[in-house]
């Protein structure tokens, strides 16, 4: 039987390692490895079979446009060589049963999209606010062509990063830190946005508010970087912001906990107000903090955590439901001693509460001049690690040039095991909770040897229960339709007709469709047909 993988997905990246790791030369001991917690043994085939092979699953990978790691593959390229260069990587994406991408539209202060508020970015033409030729939008075409292939697109924000060189960045005379100088400071060789100034956290909401109204996309995604990673010898120099503007906070470090803490909600806010479907979530560094800082910290020996250094208390914004989901970044192997994978899947589970958790994986690992390597098996285990443990809605792969290289071929193994079947995107019913109805006027017959199923889309009164898109089951004659295994979707579609080209005339199948909504809730009836 041919499967019809038309879920799709997509792309991004994060913090390098180096920043992960102490940087002190006291030897320290290693954290012990955790028993791994995961769901009960006691299954019905039928229910491992579920849990191995999901279907529902968040299947993305992030595709860096900073310094041009990903894409466009340089500067200064036509608009034409830069379509070209997507479309490779996102086929790639849909060939391997990816069915969301993350895509990086704003890595330092300028825009991958047509705006009022931001400079056009230097990675596009090499000058940073000279456009890109032809009047071409690279956020329009990304965000059509992954809704073309049916997967959701989360237009990725670098929120802080303002200039990431001073003295090798092209920065425009109009870019803000030139406007607004009074709104930075510099740390090591960046410039960062001071996000105690109140007048900063709404310039950002802004900026968020800009892509969102104008743009169809289906998420806003943050990255790690937030206050910067800590250099020695080094300090953020916001003294006079604490001084003047504290609200009460009795130390400076709360104090830019607070400001981040004020920025999530207020970001959340802005978004929810100006499209409530759009998804907010962010991928921190994995460490919230380490065991010995504090009781509820992880079994984890890291040289930086996001509360302390970044000044993120990831923890609470889950608590409180400030983000839709979170997506840690956990690099390491179930193998490294000062950060192990088990530890922190059994963490982030523990604390994920009722919002989405999908994990970061390092595939740029797979490359094995990386000194810190591991093999393709590894990556197999730390996905059926997340599926048996029960509370991980998904994964996203670091970083789409790693995906495409294809190093070890680790595709063939994904596809031949992990994602043998396609998947859909998991619903948030905190979102909305709705389902479309079931598709109408089903009908199957034989043409040129093949099966033509037609159908038409389904009434609905509100376009927010319209629906997005279809998935089509195949059955057995002598089989129950059962519409909780993967393995019987032939398609996950947007048009109302499907040719299965593996049946044949003399095939006895059983179909069955039905609606998806944008937010991937799926209808509860469905419309068959049966070929005798």
């Amino acid at each position: 039987m041919r499967k019809l993988q038309i879920i799709l997905g997509a792309v991004l990246i994060i913090a390098s390692t180096s920043f992960m790791m102490n940087t002190s030369k006291v030897k320290r001991k290693n954290p012990a490895v955790k028993p791994l917690e995961t769901v009960s043994s006691l299954m019905s085939p039928e229910e491992m079979f579920v849990m191995n092979h999901p279907k529902r699953e968040f299947r993305s990978a992030w595709i860096t446009t900073f310094t041009n790691l990903d894409w466009p593959s340089k500067r200064g390229l036509t608009s034409e060589q830069q379509k070209a260069e997507f479309l490779t990587i996102i086929n790639d994406f849909q060939d391997n049963s990816i069915n969301a991408v993350v895509g990086q539209v704003r890595a330092s202060s300028d825009a991958f999209y047509k705006s009022e508020i931001s400079p056009w970015s230097e990675w596009l033409t090499g000058i940073q606010g000279k456009a890109p030729d032809n009047d071409f939008d690279p956020l329009r075409f990304m965000v059509d062509e992954c809704h073309e292939r049916n997967m959701e697109f989360h237009a990725w924000f670098n929120p802080f990063r303002a200039v990431s060189h001073t003295k090798f960045s092209s920065v425009a005379k109009n870019h803000i830190s030139n406007t607004n100088p009074e709104w930075f400071f510099t740390y090591g060789n960046s410039k960062y946005y001071n996000p105690g100034i109140p007048a900063v956290r709404k310039y950002i909401c802004e900026v968020v508010k800009e892509v969102v109204e104008n743009y169809d996309i289906d998420g806003v995604h943050f990255d790690d970087y937030f206050y910067p990673y800590t250099i020695e010898g080094q300090k953020i120099p916001d003294a006079k912001q604490y001084a003047t503007n504290n609200r009460g906070c009795t130390s400076l470090d709360d104090w830019r906990r607070d400001n981040i803490n004020l920025l999530i909600q207020e970001v959340s806010k802005t978004i929810k107000t100006a499209k409530k479907h759009v998804k907010f979530g962010v991928s921190p560094l994995a460490i919230w903090r380490n065991k010995k800082q504090d009781p509820e910290g992880s079994y984890t020996n890291s040289g930086q955590s996001s509360y302390d250094n970044l000044y993120c208390d990831t923890k609470l914004w889950i608590e409180e439901d400030w983000v839709d989901y979170m997506a840690p970044q956990l690099y390491w192997s179930t193998k490294n001693e000062f950060a192990n994978y088990n530890n922190l899947i059994n963490w982030w589970t523990k604390y994920s509460h009722e919002r989405h958790l999908y994990v970061g994986h390092a595939i740029y690992k797979l490359d094995e001049r990386n000194r810190h390597s591991f093999k393709t098996a590894e990556l197999m285990n730390q996905v059926n690690i997340c599926r048996k443990n029960g509370k991980v809605d998904g994964s996203i792969y670091f970083r789409a040039k790693a995906f495409v290289s294809n190093h070890q071929n680790f595709q063939k193994t994904m596809n031949a095991s992990i994602y043998k079947y396609p998947s859909l995107v998991p619903a948030m019913n905190w979102i909305d909770s709705i389902p479309p109805s079931a598709p109408l006027k089903l009908k199957a017959k034989v043409k040129e040897d093949n099966v033509v199923l037609k159908w038409k889309a389904p009434k609905y009164r509100s376009v927010n229960d319209s629906a997005t898109y279809y998935v089509v089951y195949r059955f057995e004659e002598n089989e129950v339709i059962d519409l909780q295994f993967s393995n019987k979707i032939v398609s996950i579609q947007k048009q109302t007709e499907f040719i299965d080209s593996s049946a044949t005339s003399s095939s006895c199948f059983k179909y069955a469709v039905t609606a998806v909504d944008r937010l991937h809730n799926e209808s509860v009836k469905f419309a068959s047909a049966e070929l005798k």
